[in-house]
């Protein structure tokens, strides 16, 4: 009973994925840049209070501190940009893997387990764009290449995939209990989510789970940090701000593991030859 419920889910998900091959690899694609688009706009607008904490954590003066922040804003502006326009996308991903290392080490996050994790979901995303922009043939998705037997590639898409697992991890200290129902939400979802990162970490129903994923995702997103409801003027705002924009990342990180498909590193592709 249990697989044919589950071969109904998978038949209805190919159904989504082909109505929706023509613009999903660029939403993909603007999930995944998102929190880069955010946090330079950011960047503009707190430039004084980024160039003071860079030069107060590091005693490094104003002008290294400046230069913290010019790299900040316009290496993940233009690169962003770039990214969605599909033009010098190796480049590109080098340099915002540049600023994901710098903010890591600048902002001291390294000794933060959390935030660190987070980072290194968001370079699992990095790892699939590159993947796709190495990759030569059509997929049935208009714009994405396949992986084929090409081993480098299929090795980046696990890469990616287990990079970006890695974000639910943090999610297991996130519950502080100040509010029952919330906490409730992050129970399930972690009850809901882990067993479902697995499955896109090992490759095994990756499609489906990846699309359970997104739609799960997007929901608890949207209820967990409306940072919009927070006055822009308390820290409450950025953190919430901070999370809503990762937690989008990742999410095109997961419809990226859809577009691309598992690779050939994946218990589906070796179904194929049982």
């Amino acid at each position: 009973m249990s697989s044919d419920f589950i071969k109904k889910l998978e038949d209805q998900s190919d159904v989504v994925l082909r109505k929706t091959k023509d613009y999903l690899p660029f939403l993909s694609r603007l999930c995944l840049v998102a929190t880069f688009l955010e946090d330079g706009v950011r960047m503009w607008y707190q430039w004084k209070e980024q160039s003071n904490y860079i030069n107060h954590h590091w005693n490094c003066g104003s002008f290294i501190g400046n230069l913290f922040v010019i790299y900040n804003l316009f290496g993940q502006l233009i690169p962003s940009g770039l990214v969605l326009a599909r033009k010098y996308v190796k480049v590109c991903v080098g340099i915002l893997f540049g600023v994901v290392l710098t903010q890591t080490i600048g902002y001291g996050i390294l000794f933060d387990i959390r935030f660190l994790l987070r980072n290194v979901a968001l370079l699992g995303g990095l790892v699939l764009l590159l993947a796709e922009d190495m990759g030569e043939a059509k997929t049935m998705f208009a714009g994405v290449p396949t992986m084929g037997e090409n081993k480098p590639q299929n090795y980046m898409q696990l890469a990616g995939r287990v990079l970006i697992c890695l974000m639910f991890l943090t999610l297991l200290g996130e519950m502080t209990f100040d509010n029952f129902f919330t906490e409730v939400v992050r129970a399930v979802e972690i009850i809901v989510g882990l067993p479902l990162m697995i499955c896109v970490c090992i490759g095994y129903k990756t499609k489906l789970a990846s699309c359970i994923l997104v739609v799960w995702l997007f929901f608890i997103n949207m209820y967990l940090n409306p940072f919009w409801m927070y006055n822009k003027s308390r820290a409450m705002h950025d953190f919430v701000k901070y999370d809503f924009f990762q937690t989008l990342s990742v999410i095109g990180g997961l419809l990226y593991v859809i577009t691309l498909g598992p690779g050939g590193v994946s218990f589906d592709e070796h179904k194929k030859n049982w």
